[in-house]
């Protein structure tokens, strides 16, 4: 947003200098990005002295000039009809670059040599005269600097908004802030017209069909138009802030929206289908050609300004070629409006069209401005004396806009600022940037927010424009009250620790992947169509495919590691990753959050050497994996039982149980599986729920002391039926319970012959301890004879002959 110093001060008084202003905005929360002189480009124009005016000999309508420019003498070549001699004008000496982008240098024209030019006002940007050359006192010092003569001292202040601060995109809105800062009120224009009639209404009618998009729409009528180039001082204006001048109708809308932050568009009444307007949504396939004369092609989110057949204009961006201000215009229809920031934001990026005026639209315009700003055009058309207004204006609001109250405690600004305004103090803040405050009590305060304060919502809200405004350089230094007290970690943070630091030391690698994966991702794991997994959560806004839904397995992120890992040549792969997996439950509600222990082991367990040769791993190292993992967390008698699971291979699965509650899972992984992800060496993974194995680990460890006693140990072997698991016969014998049992260990399993067909031959040893004494022979045999018999009886079981 770019200020010019001299317009502001039209409606705030200033007693600091530019930079103590820009320091201030800049501290205010408006950051200052460049002050400039704005008439510096006049550096090398200086004050002349004409002391003869000679004909040009090779030119009839040139002439040569001698010109006085105080340490010296040039010849100037000049085409002016109202050069003369001893004169005192301007002159724009080699290098000087006028406002229009011209670089002046020394010429030669018509075999005559020119060091300067003698400028008019319009070619200095000084004025719009551009018959002659611009005549200056004779008492102007020849040689001094034209800027230092004329007192053309004005700034430019460029400032870096913020998008949440829309109200600051016109000059009355710096205004405001400087009011605020310098505790100053702000001098608003007349904003007041009154209608001697309601001519309006017979000769034309807005039509809102979409008031979700449109909350507002205010018009205006003027006849008798005369368009033509705009008074200097118009002009001056927009050209200080970097807008070029056009005409006078369009000069005046394009001043009011820098003036005010409202935007409008002036349209041809003339050229408007029956004379009317009508706010809609654009229509399938529908085609419109703006300004810029390129045809857009329209859908049916973007909102459109038509006439009684067509689209006149694309709301809140750009108007159309067949309705724009053209020499002939003699009667024009102005539009002052509120969009919806979205639809705008929406339309203006898929059209790629970015205007000053969806700019401010898209940011969100004050709702309650619109009829000001719309008044204020009018006014400026009527005393430039380009226009007659016709009486009455149409003003359709569908949409009601209510009073925004907010209720601030004082108490909690003096909290959360470190600081400690009073009501008072509070009030003479907020009230001269727009605010209005009531003050109920010595505590609280009802703070009402002007509609421009689009991003002014809560108390939070509030509290910011305090501490903005008092400054936030006076705000002191204070630090937070550290308790002497160390705080206690979470014990679910140092148990996760612990759990990394374990994997690590049984030759695991931490992964880290992607908490989006592939929806395709349930497919490749050959999950069924009611497996939990597939409540996915979708992400709106995916980055990509691959992206596209929020996991509810770790599996796939291992597995796609595994490859990427296999693919530049790494082999043997030992690797685990914790993370969270997402379950969705209601469109309208979180989804369900479960922290997951997955790991993958492929490749070798032992490398080749020439002492032996390479070993592949197992299901059974990646159970030792499991089994040694959860001892060391102080998990005793974990339970595999074998199951089923669709993304590992039959027969080679188990679920992992603790105190009758499900743990997880540890197996190989299904060659199906393995394909999906172009992978063709076997893969062994385990997934462990730490939601629900965290809260099973002790928190204190029991020791108990070395035993003094000697054990003793007994094999038994028994031929059971295969669907028999031997765990289970393990857990009969452990829960015989008898205080001599010490541990049950399975040795080896055999089917085949002489073992009759389904059957298989398992072996136990069980070992036996008395912590008091030693045990005797006797006593062990005729006890191991009794639990042999048990469990013969319970699993219809048979000892070799």
């Amino acid at each position: 947003m770019k200020v010019s110093l001299s317009w502001l001060k039209e409606y705030v008084d200033l007693d600091i200098d530019v930079q103590g202003l820009a320091e201030a905005l800049t501290m205010a929360g408006l950051e200052v990005e460049a002050v400039s002189g704005r008439f510096d480009y006049l550096e090398s124009v200086i004050v002349g002295h004409v002391l003869s005016v000679e004909p040009h000999p090779n030119a009839d309508k040139l002439t040569l000039c001698r010109l006085d420019i105080g340490d010296r003498q040039i010849q100037v070549v000049c085409g002016a009809p109202n050069v003369k001699s001893d004169m005192h004008v301007p002159v724009a000496l080699p290098g000087t670059v006028l406002p229009d982008g011209t670089l002046l240098k020394k010429s030669v024209i018509r075999k005559m040599s020119s060091g300067g030019m003698i400028c008019s006002e319009k070619e200095l940007g000084l004025g719009a005269d551009s018959s002659g050359i611009m005549v200056l006192e004779s008492s102007s010092d020849v040689g001094k600097k034209l800027a230092d003569t004329l007192d053309l001292n004005d700034f430019v202040i460029e400032i870096d908004l913020t998008p949440n601060r829309p109200d600051c995109l016109s000059i009355i809105g710096i205004a405001r802030e400087v009011a605020g800062i310098e505790n100053k009120s702000v001098k608003y224009p007349d904003y007041d017209l009154a209608d001697s009639d309601n001519a309006i209404f017979d000769m034309t009618s807005v039509t809102i069909e979409a008031p979700d998009h449109c909350p507002g729409y205010c018009a205006r009528l003027l006849t008798d138009i005369t368009v033509g180039p705009s008074p200097f001082w118009l002009q001056d204006r927009l050209m200080s802030v970097g807008v070029r001048p056009i005409n006078n109708i369009v000069d005046v809308t394009n001043f009011v929206m820098m003036e005010t932050g409202q935007p409008l568009h002036a349209f041809d009444f003339d050229l408007l289908a029956e004379n009317r307007i009508i706010v809609r949504t654009a229509t399938g396939n529908e085609t419109f050609t703006t300004l810029d004369n390129k045809e857009r092609e329209l859908n049916s989110d973007m909102l459109m300004i038509c006439d009684g057949k067509k689209p006149v204009a694309v709301a809140g961006i750009m108007g159309g070629l067949d309705s724009e201000i053209k020499d002939s215009t003699k009667r024009i229809l102005i539009e002052s409006a509120c969009f919806d920031p979205i639809s705008v934001r929406k339309t203006s990026k898929k059209l790629g069209l970015n205007t000053e005026a969806s700019h401010r639209f898209e940011r969100g315009v004050d709702p309650l401005g619109t009829v000001k700003a719309l008044n204020r055009a009018a006014i400026l058309i009527s005393e430039m004396d380009c226009g007659s207004l016709v009486g009455g204006i149409i003003n359709e609001c569908p949409v009601s806009i209510p009073e925004k109250t907010i209720s601030l405690n004082i108490n909690e600004v003096n909290r959360l600022l470190g600081i400690k305004p009073g009501p008072d103090q509070i009030k003479s803040m907020l009230e001269p940037v727009g605010f209005k405050v009531q003050i109920k009590n010595h505590e609280t305060i009802d703070v009402i927010v002007p509609g421009f304060r689009v991003d002014v919502h809560r108390p939070q809200d509030i509290m910011e424009e305090i501490a903005r405004i008092s400054g936030y350089n006076n705000i002191q230094t204070t630090f937070p009250q550290i308790p002497a007290q160390a705080m206690v970690i979470n014990r679910s943070v140092l148990i996760r620790n612990q759990i990394k630091n374990l994997m690590a030391g049984l030759g695991f690698a931490e992964t880290i992947n992607y908490s989006f994966v592939r929806k395709e991702s349930c497919d490749y794991l050959r999950l069924g169509p009611d497996a939990p997994e597939r409540n996915v959560v979708q992400i709106l806004n995916p980055l990509t495919d691959d992206q596209s839904v929020m996991r509810t397995n770790m599996v796939p992120g291992l597995l796609e590691t595994m490859a990427r890992n296999i693919s530049k040549q790494v082999q043997d792969i030992k690797i685990f990753e914790i993370g969270k997996c997402y379950f969705s439950k209601r469109p309208d509600t979180p989804a369900n959050e479960i922290e997951i222990l997955a790991g993958l082991w492929t490749g070798q367990r032992v490398q080749p050497s020439c002492q032996s040769k390479g070993i592949a791993c197992d299901y059974y190292d990646i159970k030792g994996i499991v089994e040694g993992l959860l001892m060391s967390l102080n998990i005793i008698d974990a339970e595999f039982t074998a199951n089923e699971s669709p993304y590992t291979r039959p027969g080679h699965t188990a679920l992992i149980r603790y105190q009758n509650k499900p743990l997880g899972l540890v197996g190989e992984a299904h060659p199906g599986v393995l394909d999906k992800y172009r992978l063709k060496q076997p893969a062994f993974i385990f997934e462990l729920n730490l939601d629900t194995l965290i809260p099973l680990i002790p928190e204190t460890v029991q020791a108990t002391p070395i035993p003094k006693f000697p054990s003793t140990a007994r094999d038994i072997t028994l031929i059971i039926d295969t669907d028999i698991e031997a765990m289970d016969v393990i857990n009969q014998g452990k829960k015989l319970n008898h205080e001599l049992i010490e541990e049950i260990q399975l040795l080896d399993i055999y089917q085949g012959k002489p073992v009759p067909a389904g059957k298989k031959s398992i072996l136990f040893r069980i070992t036996y301890r008395s912590l008091t004494k030693t045990l005797e022979d006797d006593v062990i045999n005729q006890l191991h004879k009794n639990i042999a018999d048990k469990l013969i009886k319970n699993f219809n079981a048979t000892v070799p002959v």
